[in-house]
């Protein structure tokens, strides 16, 4: 029993230390991002540059271009900069940083940014594609189904409830889309009605709109089951142009939320303690990762 608690203890352990290596490669990928957006618009505007890291501290492998470029990967996977000729100095050099006009260095200093933007809209996109996100798609309806003929038995006298399918896409609640992009997500419109409340969902079922009334179900234990209608049921995955039409709106929904929570600063919502470093940001993308790959690109989209 001891060696079998040891064992089970070892694998834990060993997990936690993959996920963080993962997170640290997610870390670092966003980073390499940041910095080659940086290196990508210096590279077009015509400025110099020394050097591109990935990492920081004691190079472990450099490779000098022909054009005088060094690229480096260092030991400490918690940062990296691209390094423009004259950057902390007045170096009058026609190519050197300081050197060229301020909306040439403000694009350039936008350019990392803009790359992890854009790199998000990817992430949005294959989350989407490959595994879904805010929209329901019912697993397994059999809770539901025997809940419905019991009401409908017991209760002739009312109107009579529907259920739901296997497969059926649950795309609005009560008329209201079900969307993260502006806030609807399915258990927000969903926290509205209390047990034994009737309300209609709008489900696409085999590629045509159907509206199911449903009730609140409550069972023995008082909770309920299945994601609240006594389904079970998993995140819808869009298809590729459904995927391309909203990847754009998800990434602005997720910045827009980040916008949000640092302007909560300035209001006292939130405190500095609130907020961390690249530490933090490692110990939130292993957390997610461990629940599964797909909160891996939420946790990518967010950090």
């Amino acid at each position: 029993m001891v060696a079998l608690c040891l064992g089970a203890s070892f694998l834990s352990v060993m997990s936690t230390i993959l996920y963080v290596i993962l997170a640290l490669v997610v870390l670092l990928l966003m980073i390499t991002i940041h910095e080659f957006g940086h290196y990508t618009f210096g590279k077009w505007l015509g400025f110099k540059i020394n050097e591109f890291s990935i990492g920081f501290g004691k190079a472990i492998y450099t490779k000098t271009r022909k054009n005088g470029e060094i690229f480096s990967i260092r030991l400490i996977p918690l940062g990296g900069y691209c390094a423009f000729a004259g950057e902390d100095e007045d170096d009058k050099e026609e190519d050197s940083f300081n050197s060229k006009p301020c909306w040439k260095r403000i694009i350039v200093l936008l350019g990392g940014v803009t790359f992890n933007f854009l790199s998000a809209i990817i992430f949005s996109f294959i989350l989407l594609v490959s595994f879904g996100y805010d929209i329901p798609k019912v697993q397994d309806a059999t809770l539901n189904q025997q809940y419905v003929y019991e009401y409908n038995q017991t209760r002739p006298e009312e109107e009579h409830l529907q259920s739901l399918q296997n497969g059926d896409v649950i795309r609005e609640v009560n008329g209201t889309k079900v969307s993260f992009i502006t806030g609807n997500t399915f258990n927000v419109l969903m926290s509205k009605y209390k047990v034994d409340d009737n309300f209609t969902l709008t489900v696409q079922r085999s590629g045509e709109k159907e509206w199911v009334t449903i009730n609140m179900t409550k069972f023995d234990d008082g909770k309920t089951e299945g994601g609240i209608l006594g389904v079970e049921s998993k995140a819808y995955r869009y298809t590729f142009w459904e995927a391309l039409r909203d990847c754009v709106p998800l990434t602005c929904a997720f910045a827009w939320k980040v916008l949000v929570f640092l302007g909560m600063l300035f209001t006292g919502g939130v405190s500095l303690s609130d907020i961390g470093g690249p530490i933090t940001t490692i110990s939130v993308v292993a957390e997610y990762s461990q629940l599964n790959i797909a909160n891996l690109f939420l946790a990518t989209n967010c950090c």
